[in-house]
């Protein structure tokens, strides 16, 4: 359960940084309050996960799968673009956070 909460707020540290990127410098009410919203949300959900979840491999995949996210939403949206470079690391960050999941201390 520990790491599906964990994913859950990594996805919505993806939520928080577009919304963040839209609002304008906080100028923009709705996507402020969206950022507002997911940032708690995504801050809730690591504390809560780093109680199962050591806190170095929990901040590894949060960071690292907001980040992805980020990243893919943005090039489907149109607002970055995409390369085949782009494609291949963001596949080795998500590689990466699936090998976090397969090493995982059985004790932790």
């Amino acid at each position: 359960m520990a790491w599906i909460i964990l994913l859950a707020s990594a996805v919505m540290e993806a939520v928080w940084a577009t919304a963040l990127g839209q609002s304008n410098g906080f100028r923009e009410p709705g996507p402020t309050a969206v950022f507002f919203v997911a940032a708690v949300a995504s801050m809730l959900g690591l504390g809560w996960a780093v109680k199962k979840i050591p806190i170095g491999t929990a901040y590894a995949v949060w960071t690292g799968t907001g980040g992805a996210l980020t990243v893919i939403w943005a090039m489907a949206t149109g607002a970055e673009s995409a390369s085949v470079w782009k494609i291949v690391f963001i596949t080795g960050i998500i590689a990466a956070v699936v090998g976090l999941k397969l090493v995982e201390d059985p004790e932790a």
